[in-house]
């Protein structure tokens, strides 16, 4: 079953939809729907997440009869039919379509537009990398490097470095850590599927490799909570090389 629709109303917008659900495996696009209103509301209700390729103000009179709370609702994103602009317009945080708009923003070289007014003022940063067994530990700093610069963060910004548990031994890893004096820690498999659904793109290799569809991004989303307590969200979606990936993942401490 598809968990996300793609609404889009005009030829350029349908043109991008397609472009979305390359990177969207989970997506079905929804061209022109009829009755426009009905439709829509009936896949909010339903718990679809929804991405509209229209103007904002169509989207906000279509759904504001069926928008509850930002802890059930899904999430929903709007873009320009050009894709310049990724707007993360409901359930922003608790939702995931901050995160969401990030990552798909990157995907499309787009800015992504995140308005989402935050009760927190203490960030912490946590690195989350997955990599071959014996990737050398220059691998490892240079795309890390590249994930910090990207990201606008420097590395003693980073709390931690954290990835699967069957990486517990990784050499390379390690040293990372060390060099950088980050803390590295490892999750199972079971704790890092429970984020899933916060990942920009899911990967079945890696799922068939190691249980989970993603390492970087799951582990650096359960890092984060786990050292403020709170949800996490994608900072910077997965990166990768050669022999690794990289993603940053954020979150906050409460007041």
């Amino acid at each position: 079953m598809k968990t996300t629709s793609i609404i889009s109303v005009t030829t350029a917008g349908l043109a991008l939809a397609e472009r979305i659900q390359a990177g969207e495996p989970d997506a079905e696009i929804v061209y022109r729907p009829q009755p426009f209103g009905e439709t829509v509301r009936t896949l909010f209700q339903a718990g679809q997440r929804l991405v509209f390729i229209c103007a904002t103000g169509i989207v906000v009179r279509t759904l504001a009869p069926v928008i509850q709370d930002k802890h059930i609702d899904p999430p929903v994103l709007v873009l320009d039919d050009q894709g310049r602009f990724v707007i993360a317009l409901l359930s922003g945080h608790e939702g995931g379509a901050n995160a969401w708009a990030v990552a798909l923003a990157t995907r499309l070289k787009a800015q992504p537009v995140l308005t989402t007014a935050k009760p927190y003022v203490h960030p912490v940063y946590t690195l989350g990398m997955g990599c071959e067994r014996h990737c050398p530990v220059e691998v490892l700093a240079q795309l890390a490097a590249e994930c910090l610069s990207i990201a606008g963060l420097q590395p003693r910004q980073i709390a931690g470095l954290a990835s699967i548990d069957i990486k517990a031994d990784e050499t390379g890893l390690i040293e990372l850590g060390v060099q950088q004096g980050w803390p590295y820690t490892t999750w199972p498999a079971a704790r890092l599927r429970e984020v899933e659904d916060q990942l920009s793109q899911r990967s079945e290799i890696v799922f068939r490799e190691v249980g989970v569809y993603g390492v970087a991004e799951a582990a650096a989303l359960v890092a984060a909570s786990r050292l403020t307590g709170e949800p996490a969200e994608l900072l910077l979606p997965k990166h990768k090389n050669r022999r690794a990936t990289c993603a940053i993942a954020r979150s906050f401490h409460a007041g």
